[in-house]
């Protein structure tokens, strides 16, 4: 039936019955309700969230706790790092080895002392089951056996450590020093090896304490024979029971007979076979005797006191080292024993681990019985009656004891509650940290002091077996009544400290943006390296925490902190080091700096460094060649230069290999700007030369004595006269003198000399570049055979990257291999260059030069002899031994103006030799002749007449020698024209000559052809 639709005209208005706003309102009241109860929720967690900040581990309510114990992640290697190597092997060893007793300590305290002494706990006398003993020591042996292996690397631990040390402090002068160790003392490694000490003699206080122990090993040795006697029985072969057996024995021996103390010290400490001498080491001993003393002087003063800590400890370790020491020196300090004794009566036992308690008196007694014997029987006694009054004592004042540290813990509680609840101060907050520190160690000094009169007390009353008042057990639990409330408000008072510090460090760095980090930590590590400056003396934050920062994103780039700093400092780094070679050293320390301090992972400058042998530096003597020649004096069979003088205690010198270090800082390429340099120098230089030869009064007496030679040569056997040379000599006086006294004969030979000093450096750079050369070079195999990497590379297709450095290899073993064979003859370079003009017809002025020569080797005779014999007087102003550059320049300019032949020709060195060996014959008969007379100032003055002519004629022999070597260097065996015949021979230059000149070019610097003389 289909119904009709209601006409608009019978529709009805809408009826508001109110429901829809009832209904509204109710659902308002609920989200009020949720939004009340929601805020109420937040801040309920927030109030949470702040009371958890302040309250940390409740130890009666919350089973778990949470330690923030920092462990080191960085390796010994990492943090040792120091310029010399040998030091750092030297910390590197002692630091293993500090470390790895902290280790062994660390498994003996926490796995072997608990395993010990809770053997056998739990467990009722009266209800043991037949048996159950032997069950209980069976599973027993396996912690035996790592015991045993413990026991074992402490042996190894501490010959390594003795043999460390013995080492390092060796008498033995015949051995090689590792270092000079002089004044130093590793008091830390001694401390370090008496805590291993203590550890063996904490196991032996255990084994001979543990009384259940030794009863169930009897019981399982006995069960043991049974099973001998039956294995069927047991169903255990006999082959497996006979090492069963031997490790049962092994194990009472090493360990139950409570002698691994005494088995240590009695080890063999020498070994031949290593070198290692220990007992006969009588520096070793002093040093190990000086440690000893030292350290109980640092333990004595502070035991009883206040301030004590773990002072007992220490000294236990002391006893340790005594005893150690007794057993390797087989000496005896009588008054460091009695000192130890003494102390006994300060602190008659010590409570080594819960409630094992060593007597230190018994102990020395024992050990060292030689000195015991020594001791007066009345100390000892007094020592050991020492104990019977400290308990008397003890049961006396226990009460004002107690009354004390109760009135000192309410009041430290007092003052640590005021201080965490007091409001911090922004411009103080490093006095309120001070202050919360300083309240903080006192409480943890209390804390100290309470526990150890509860352990000495209790310990001794159970040792001693000796019946405690109810007294003193009321006023034993007052004090660990006032140890735990201790315990609590430390705990309490924790993160509050932490929060502090965390609060300081963070203090102004809300916005780290602000202040960027790169400037002040580069300013940090200069004044940390340079001054020893710490960052608390200078005021600077610490930004360390800003590197542990992982990269931020903004908007479409990442801002990563650290690497920002790191590439800044590397780039400043590597900039600094490459301005100031020397410095290498500051800047890599900066860089190990940035290491240690903020984890930055820094990138190695890869530069040349500059060694301790560099002297003076290539680039420097090339822009100061003038300075250099004058101021040095050139040796021609050692190759150095020697400063002539200097206002400190040592002359500099330079050899070949500080010469090599300087190449090999700068490249190869300064030997070629450095013999261009020279040539600029024999530029100026020869023209003073020039101008001294062209002098009229010079010419016109060198022209005469040619004259007077080849007239008078027939009648002089060839030989030209010394008298000649020497009246030359002597006359050239007559045109002047300098204010010094120097004529100008001797300025001409100071002149030769610098030219020669100039052309042994020269020798010099050559022999320094060929060492350099070969030193890099050493590492290819065949210099003949050298493979092309580079297509070696292309035939294997790679990127185009590795086909580059290819090249570069390339390029660079052609280049060393070309440098090593022969080098680069810079002698006939600069001879090539200059003999043209020398040789030139509008420089015959100076043809001369080879009748200068004789004048000119008497002058420097005379010079050389004054300078020799200033060497022994008080006044060394002008002394000197060698002058090898006057040979030198002497060669080199009878090569440039082809006159060897014209030199030889006078026979000068022949007519000297004949001239003092007729003198000295001379003198020697006249000493026959006047030996009748013995007038003694006559015999006098002849000898010394004879020395004198000794020393000249051997300073002339020594000139001739140098001469001769010299001219070796520039080929005197042949003359310009055979040297021009010989070329043409040859077709014309060498290839090695074409390289030679390709890689010298003497007008680099734009200067004319030396057309020196006009």
């Amino acid at each position: 039936m289909a119904v009709e639709s209601i006409s608009a005209d019978w529709e009805f208005d809408r009826f508001d019955d109110g429901s829809q706003k009832i209904h509204t309102e109710v659902q308002l009241k609920n989200y009020t309700k949720f939004l009340e109860e929601y805020s109420s929720q937040l801040k309920a967690i927030e109030e949470a969230l702040d009371d958890s900040i302040g309250d940390v581990w409740d130890f009666t309510l919350d089973p778990i706790a949470l330690q923030l114990i920092p462990y080191e992640q960085s390796s010994l290697l990492e943090l040792i790092k120091t310029e010399n190597k040998v030091l750092n092997k030297v910390i590197t060893v002692y630091a293993a080895l500090c470390s790895e007793v902290k280790k062994l300590k660390y498994e003996a305290e926490t796995k072997f002392y608990n395993g010990l002494l809770y053997y056998g706990e739990g467990v009722s006398d009266t209800s043991v089951v037949e048996g159950e003993c032997q069950v209980q020591m069976g599973r027993f042996i396996s912690f035996l056996q790592e015991l045993s292996c413990f026991v074992s690397r402490c042996f190894e631990v501490v010959v390594n450590i003795v043999h460390q040390l013995a080492a390092l402090y060796n008498s033995n002068k015949a051995a090689t020093k590792i270092i000079e160790s002089s004044g130093v003392h590793f008091q830390t490694v001694y401390e370090h090896l008496g805590e291993l000490l203590v550890v063996l003699i904490t196991l032996d206080e255990i084994m001979e304490n543990h009384a259940t122990l030794r009863d169930h090993w009897k019981m399982y040795k006995r069960l043991l024979k049974s099973v001998h006697h039956n294995p069927s029985k047991f169903a255990i072969l006999e082959e497996k029971l006979k090492p069963f057996e031997k490790l049962l024995l092994k194990l009472e021996g090493q360990l139950l007979d409570s002698m691994i103390f005494q088995a240590c010290v009695d080890q063999r400490f020498d070994n031949p076979g290593e070198g290692v001498s220990v007992s006969k080491n009588s520096a070793f001993a002093e040093e190990f005797a000086h440690n000893i003393r030292t350290i109980f002087a640092n333990v004595e003063s502070k035991l009883g006191e206040p301030s004590e800590i773990d002072q007992r400890d220490k000294y236990a370790g002391v006893c340790g080292l005594f005893v150690l020491h007794f057993h390797i020196f087989r000496t005896v300090d009588k008054k460091l024993y009695k000192s130890l004794l003494d102390v006994c009566k300060k602190v008659p036992a010590v409570t080594l681990t819960a409630n094992i308690i060593w007597f230190p008196d018994t102990f020395l007694i024992n050990k060292v019985p030689a000195a015991a014997k020594l001791m007066d029987k009345k100390s000892l006694q007094a020592i050991r009656s020492s104990r019977d009054a400290f308990l008397q004592q003890k049961a006396q004042t226990l009460t004002k004891d107690v009354q004390s540290y109760y009135v000192f813990v309410t009041s430290w509680m007092m003052k640590m509650e005021a201080i965490l609840s007091k409001e911090q101060r922004p411009d103080k907050l490093a006095e309120d940290l001070s202050n919360r520190c300083n309240v903080f160690v006192q409480g943890i000094l209390y804390a100290y002091s309470i526990s150890t009169i509860i352990k000495t007390t209790m310990n001794l009353y159970m040792s001693m077996q000796k019946p405690m008042t109810k007294t003193s057990v009321k006023a034993l639990c007052r004090l660990v009544e006032l140890l735990k409330v201790k315990f609590v408000i430390l705990q309490f008072s924790g993160s509050g400290l932490e929060r502090l510090i965390i609060q300081v460090a963070n203090y102004r760095l809300l916005y780290p943006s602000e202040n960027e980090p790169c400037g002040p930590l580069e300013v940090a590590s200069r004044l940390v390296v340079l001054h020893g400056v710490s960052n608390i003396s200078l005021g600077m934050k610490d930004l360390a925490h800003l590197f542990s920062l992982k990269p931020i994103r903004f908007f479409n780039r990442f801002i990563d902190i650290k690497a920002y700093v790191t590439h800044y400092l590397d780039k400043t780094f590597y900039n600094l080091t490459t301005v100031a070679l020397h410095d290498w050293a500051t800047y890599s320390e900066m860089r190990n700096l940035a290491t240690q301090r903020y984890g930055l992972v820094m990138t190695e400058a890869h530069l040349p460094s500059q060694t301790l042998e560099q002297g003076l530096d290539v680039l420097e003597i090339m822009r100061n060649i003038h300075v250099f020649v004058s101021r040095y004096l050139y040796n021609l069979n050692n190759q150095i230069f020697i400063e002539r003088t200097s206002n400190n205690k040592h002359l500099n010198t330079i050899n070949i290999r500080h010469i090599a270090n300087s190449i090999r800082t700068h490249g190869t390429g300064i030997m070629n700007t450095t013999v261009n340099f020279t040539y600029q120098f024999l530029q100026k230089k020869f023209y003073i030369f020039s101008q001294f030869m062209y002098d009229e009064h010079i010419k016109s007496r060198l022209i005469k004595d040619i004259r007077f030679f080849r007239e008078t040569k027939d009648q002089s056997d060839q030989k030209y006269p010394f008298e000649r040379a020497e009246k030359f000599n002597r006359g050239i006086r007559k045109l002047g003198i300098t204010p010094d006294g120097q004529s100008y004969l001797d300025q001409f030979r100071q002149l030769i000399s610098q030219i020669g000093n100039a052309m042994g450096y020269v020798r010099m750079i050559r022999s320094g570049g060929l060492h350099c050369c070969s030193s890099a070079i050493r590492f290819v195999p065949d210099l003949e055979d050298i493979v092309n990497f580079e297509e070696l590379v292309k035939e294997e297709s790679l990127s185009d990257e590795t086909q580059k450095a290819a090249s570069v290899l390339d390029s660079v073993l052609s280049d060393l291999t070309t440098n090593s064979a022969e080098g680069t003859e810079y002698f006939k370079m600069l001879v090539g260059v200059f003999a043209p003009e020398f040789r030139s017809l509008k420089n015959m002025h100076l043809r001369n030069f080879y009748m200068i020569v004789p004048p000119l080797t008497v002058n420097f005779v005379e010079h050389s002899i004054g300078c020799k014999e200033k060497l022994n007087k008080k006044n060394k102003n002008g002394a000197a031994f060698t002058d090898d550059g006057f040979a030198m320049g002497v060669a080199y300019i009878l090569k440039l103006l082809d006159q060897y032949q014209e030199f030889d020709s006078l026979h000068w060195f022949q007519a000297v030799r004949e001239k003092y060996m007729k003198e000295m014959s001379a003198v020697v008969k006249e000493q026959n002749v006047q030996a009748t007379s013995q007038d003694e100032k006559l015999m006098q003055t002849m000898n010394l007449t004879q020395k004198r002519l000794d020393v000249y004629l051997q300073e002339f022999e020594l000139l001739y020698f140098s001469l001769s070597s010299a001219r070796i260097f520039f080929r005197a065996d042949k003359t310009a024209a055979e040297e021009t015949q010989e070329k043409k021979d040859r077709g014309g230059s060498s290839v090695s000559d074409s390289k030679a000149q390709s890689h010298f070019t003497p007008w680099a610097y734009h200067l004319p052809p030396p057309l020196l003389f006009e």
